[in-house]
């Protein structure tokens, strides 16, 4: 007997997995990942971290019904939530399928020499998509050369579905999965660094990847899946380095278990899910183009920005959207929000910082409340401001002959008209204007003003300095 449970929230908006019934509560949720199956490296096409999630749930799928089989099913509505599937929904499911049959990646342990054998073959042998009584059905298999390692493996991390799909990157989920198979050790083998560069990004091979820095890889990869495991996890990772003269040779990861436990699961982020990425699809945008704005700036942040999007597709001013993806990228904010840190076990998660008692304590809350309504107000700005020097000059001389129109209309102070003529709409008296021109026209109404749950977002993360 087998039963549905999604992996996070309750809304059901992410990759689910079927749990047996009767599993003991300590094992809910945990797939059993080959080793040689944690350090794949691509040979053909990019691994994207949707791709791996999914992988793994229908991994887990397998290993619960058992080696026997040869194919494996399961309910399309039981791997995917969220969707609305209709033809585009589908075209998005049977690409990550067929993916997963074409990707050709080489099968290896992190450790040399630790696993059985060395393979290279597809993530997946077949995959079929069937509609039943009105239902749709995923059906699929596994090359016979590594079916017994995946289903039924001797050596294996014992992984927590949970944690994986609270991560942003595919580096994250990698690191994530080799780590929790060497948490006994206390680290990872030693590795030359370009060995981590495919297994962590997920991308093969290639005149790029040859020319890339090691300071680059650090920066842009590896520090970025260490703050994500580290708060999402209960594991503390840290780089170890190895020198080689005065450059760096080889790289391996150190392990402890987390003292507070898995702080990243008492408030859990919103994982990436398919119908996001089916949304801005509809849109225009690509997988290809949205996965690195979520790793960057996180599921809410994107979402606000397809809102925005949506809203200025149906509403063509001053004319039809060009460039959806540069206009989109011009709707998040210019800089990488903070990445998770590990709260005080006092403080519950979000909560603004504490405030004295008394009349004190209320002047205060008011001027912190004034300084981050400020503050989101002037994000908001920056973002509308990014929107509008993503425009083709064309365009933004069509806007500023609509915004002089209004204002003419409105009969203006006669030196904004006038600097907005000779300066253009950047100039600091017109600017203001032209911001909330175009906001209000592209935005809404109030789309400078934050809502509650807005405002404490940035109390929180100000804090005491704010």
């Amino acid at each position: 007997m087998i039963r549905s449970a999604p992996l996070c929230d309750p809304a059901g908006r992410a990759v689910a997995a079927l749990l047996p019934a009767d599993a003991p509560a300590d094992d809910l949720r945990l797939l059993r990942k080959a080793v040689n199956s944690l350090a794949i490296v691509p040979k053909s096409a990019r691994i994207t971290t949707l791709g791996r999630k999914s992988y793994n749930v229908l991994l887990y799928h397998a290993q619960d019904q058992g080696l026997e089989r040869e194919v494996y099913r399961a309910p399309l509505d039981a791997l995917i939530k969220g969707l609305d599937y209709d033809s585009h929904d589908h075209a998005l499911v049977k690409k990550h399928l067929r993916a997963m049959v074409s990707t050709t990646v080489e099968w290896q342990s992190p450790t040399t020499g630790e696993g059985s054998s060395w393979n290279v073959c597809g993530l997946l042998a077949h995959a079929r998509l069937s509609k039943e009584r009105g239902q749709v059905w995923v059906e699929w298999s596994y090359a016979v050369n590594l079916k017994q390692e995946l289903l039924d493996p001797a050596v294996f991390a014992r992984l927590r579905l949970e944690i994986i799909t609270q991560l942003r990157s595919h580096a994250g989920v990698v690191l994530y999965e080799i780590c929790t198979r060497y948490k006994d050790v206390g680290r990872t083998a030693r590795q030359p660094w370009r060995w981590w560069v495919p297994v962590l990004t997920g991308n093969p091979a290639s005149e790029k990847t040859e020319r890339l820095e090691y300071r680059i890889f650090k920066r842009d990869t590896l520090k970025t899946a260490i703050a994500e495991v580290n708060a999402i996890s209960d594991l503390d990772v840290s780089l170890v380095e190895h020198r080689e003269g005065r450059f760096i040779g080889q790289i391996q990861f150190a392990i402890a278990p987390k003292r507070q436990g898995t702080l990243g699961l008492t408030r859990p982020a919103a994982p990436v899910d398919m119908a996001l990425m089916a949304r801005a699809a509809r849109l225009g945008v690509g997988e290809e183009a949205l996965e690195p704005m979520l790793g960057v700036h996180g599921e809410e942040a994107v979402r606000g920005a397809l809102d925005a999007l949506e809203r200025r597709l149906a509403n063509p001013f001053p004319q039809p959207l060009r460039d959806v993806v540069r206009y989109l990228r011009a709707l998040l904010p210019p800089e990488a929000p903070a990445r998770h840190k590990a709260e005080p076990e006092t403080a519950a998660p979000g909560a603004a910082p504490a405030l004295p008692a008394g009349a004190a304590g209320h002047d205060l809350l008011a001027r912190r409340r004034a300084q981050w309504q400020a503050e989101w107000t002037r994000r908001a700005h920056e973002r509308c401001a990014a929107a509008i020097t993503a425009l083709s000059p064309a365009m933004q001389g069509e806007l500023e002959e609509a915004l002089l129109e209004a204002l003419e209309q409105r009969e203006a102070h006669p030196s904004i008209i006038k600097r907005l003529r000779g300066s253009g709409w950047q100039h600091p008296m017109v600017r203001h204007e032209m911001l909330r021109f175009f906001g209000e026209a592209t935005y809404g109404s109030g789309w400078d003003q934050p809502d509650a749950e807005q405002l404490l977002a940035v109390a929180a993360e100000m804090g005491e300095g704010g």
